[in-house]
C-alpha cells in the first residue's frame, strides 16, 4: 500500500511532513503527473444530483498554476451528476488591467460569463451562480462596484467574497494579499457588507478558525445578509507554530466557534476545502492520491461536526477545485462525501449535495435534480 496521510484525530508528530509551503504545493504540471498514479474509481451513486458549491477557474496553459474550463470539464467527466456549479472569485485572475482600481474585479465576472454561457458536454451549467470580489473596505461606496458586477453578470451574480484569513505566523506568510487582522471588525468593512442585502447578495466568508469569534460578531451585526462560511471554518492543522502539537485545543476552539455561528439563522457553511494543505492531513505528501475510503476516514470527524452544528439544511458540499486537487481527484472527493453520508436520509443527503447550495445561491432553475 502507498504511503498515506496521518489522520486529523490527533495528527502526526511535529515534523512528520515537510515544511508547509502554502496552498499550491505542486504546480499544475506536477499535479497532472501525480494524479496519473491515482487508484481508479468509478463514481458511486452516479444519479445523485450535485451542485458544486465552490470552485475556481484561472490561468492559461503556460502558467505554472492554472485551471481552465477544459480542465474542469475533464474533472466533471468522471460520471458524478453535477448539475451546476458556483464560481467563486480567484484572487485577481481576469481582473481588468486599467481603469479605477475598485472596478477592476468586474473583469473577472465578464470573463467567466463569456466562458460559461452554454452547459458543458455533460450538461453541467458551470458558474450558474457567481461569487465575485468587491473591496468592502470602500464602505457604502462599494455599491458602485456591485452595480457594475450586476450589469455584466447576466443574472448570475449571487454573492461577494472579500477574503479575510489572517494568521500571524508561518501560515500567514503564504496568504496571497496578506489580509490584515480584525478587518471583520472595521466599521468601513461592515458598512460595505451592509450593502449586500440591498442587492440580494450573500457574503462568502473565508477565515481561519481563530477568527471565528469575530465572524460571529460580524454575522450577528448583519442579520439581513446571508453569510456562507467557506471551507468548514478554516481549521489550521499544520505542524508549524504548534497547531498540530496543540491539536485538541484548536479543535475545541474551532468547534466552539462553529456552534456559536450555527446559532445565527443567517449563517450556512460549505463542507469542503479539506484537501488544502493548511488542514494538515498531509495527503499532498503521499506517493499517490488517496482513494475515497482514505478521504472518508480522515475527513468524517470534521464533516460530522459541521452537520451536527448546522443541520443539513444549512450545510453544502464543495469541491474547492483546483485547490483541493493538491490532495485528491474530483471523482474520489465526491465519492468520499457520498461514503460519509450513506447513513443519512434521502432528504438530508439532497440538502448536502444539492438543496442547500441551490437555495442559498438561488439556483433552482439549474438544479432541480429532475
Amino acid at each position: 500500500m502507498a504511503k498515506t496521510a496521518q489522520g486529523q484525530g490527533g495528527g502526526g508528530p511535529e515534523g512528520a511532513f515537510p515544511a508547509y509551503r502554502g496552498t499550491l504545493h505542486r504546480t499544475t504540471r506536477e499535479l497532472l503527473a501525480w494524479h496519473e498514479g491515482a487508484p481508479h474509481e468509478e463514481a458511486l451513486e452516479p444519479e445523485l444530483p450535485i451542485v458544486d458549491a465552490h470552485h475556481h477557474l484561472y490561468g492559461n496553459e503556460a502558467d505554472a498554476h492554472h485551471y481552465r474550463l477544459e480542465d474542469l470539464e475533464r474533472d466533471l467527466s468522471g460520471a458524478h451528476r453535477v448539475l451546476a456549479t458556483v464560481y467563486v472569485e480567484a484572487y485577481e485572475p481576469g481582473w481588468r488591467t486599467g481603469g479605477p482600481q475598485a472596478l477592476r474585479p468586474v473583469g473577472e465576472v465578464e470573463r467567466i460569463v463569456a466562458l460559461t454561457r452554454t452547459p458543458t458536454r455533460s450538461g453541467c451549467q458551470v458558474a450558474a451562480g457567481i461569487v465575485a470580489h468587491a473591496d468592502l473596505t470602500l464602505g457604502a461606496a462599494v455599491a458602485e462596484v456591485l452595480a457594475a458586477h450586476a450589469a455584466v453578470a447576466e443574472g448570475r451574480l449571487r454573492g461577494i467574497r472579500h477574503v479575510t484569513p489572517y494568521e500571524a505566523g508561518v501560515v500567514g506568510r503564504h496568504i496571497k494579499g496578506s489580509p490584515r487582522a480584525h478587518v471583520l471588525m472595521e466599521p468601513a468593512f461592515r458598512q460595505g457588507a451592509a450593502q449586500l442585502a440591498r442587492w440580494g447578495l450573500s457574503f462568502d466568508a473565508w477565515v481561519y478558525h481563530p477568527q471565528l469569534h469575530e465572524l460571529c460578531d460580524f454575522a450577528a451585526a448583519l442579520p439581513d445578509t446571508p453569510i456562507v462560511v467557506n471551507h468548514v471554518g478554516g481549521l489550521i492543522g499544520v505542524a508549524e507554530d504548534g497547531y498540530r502539537a496543540h491539536r485538541a485545543a484548536h479543535l475545541a476552539q474551532w468547534r466552539s466557534g462553529l456552534r456559536r455561528l450555527a446559532q445565527l439563522p443567517n449563517v450556512s457553511i460549505k463542507i469542503g476545502g479539506l484537501g488544502m494543505p493548511v488542514f494538515g492531513f498531509g495527503f499532498e505528501h503521499a506517493d499517490r492520491p488517496p482513494a475515497s475510503e482514505e478521504l472518508a476516514v480522515a475527513w468524517w470527524p470534521l464533516i460530522e461536526t459541521c452537520i451536527e452544528a448546522f443541520g443539513t439544511r444549512r450545510c453544502m458540499f464543495e469541491a474547492n477545485f483546483p485547490v483541493d486537487k493538491q490532495s485528491c481527484g474530483y471523482t474520489a472527493l465526491w465519492n468520499a462525501f457520498k461514503r460519509v453520508t450513506a447513513s443519512l436520509s434521502a432528504s438530508e443527503r439532497d440538502d448536502l449535495f444539492r438543496g442547500t447550495a441551490s437555495r442559498v445561491y438561488r439556483l433552482e432553475r439549474f438544479a432541480s435534480g429532475r
